[in-house]
């Protein structure tokens, strides 16, 4: 499969945790669909401290994968927001 691609989306989105509202990530995400994945080299800012876990309410958010050979986050369903 095809990497993706590297130039960065200029579409720029916020991600929030569903159960705090409190913001995971700014983010450059391309398409108009829901978040099933974040690139990791997409994320321009990071207000996580553990991988894939919510720092107010320690929610587990996302797990760690490569998607396409990528280092990527794979969004569990419900957990997050974005606008």
């Amino acid at each position: 499969m095809a990497k993706p691609n590297t130039k960065a989306p200029s579409r720029s989105v916020n991600i929030y945790c569903s159960k705090c509202q409190h913001q995971l990530f700014k983010y450059k995400k391309g398409g108009k669909g829901a978040l099933v994945k974040c690139f990791k080299e997409r994320i321009t800012k990071n207000f996580t401290t553990e991988e894939g876990t919510c720092p107010e309410c320690a929610t587990v958010f996302a797990r760690d994968m490569l998607i396409r050979g990528t280092p990527a986050y794979k969004m569990i369903g419900g957990k997050v927001w974005f606008k």
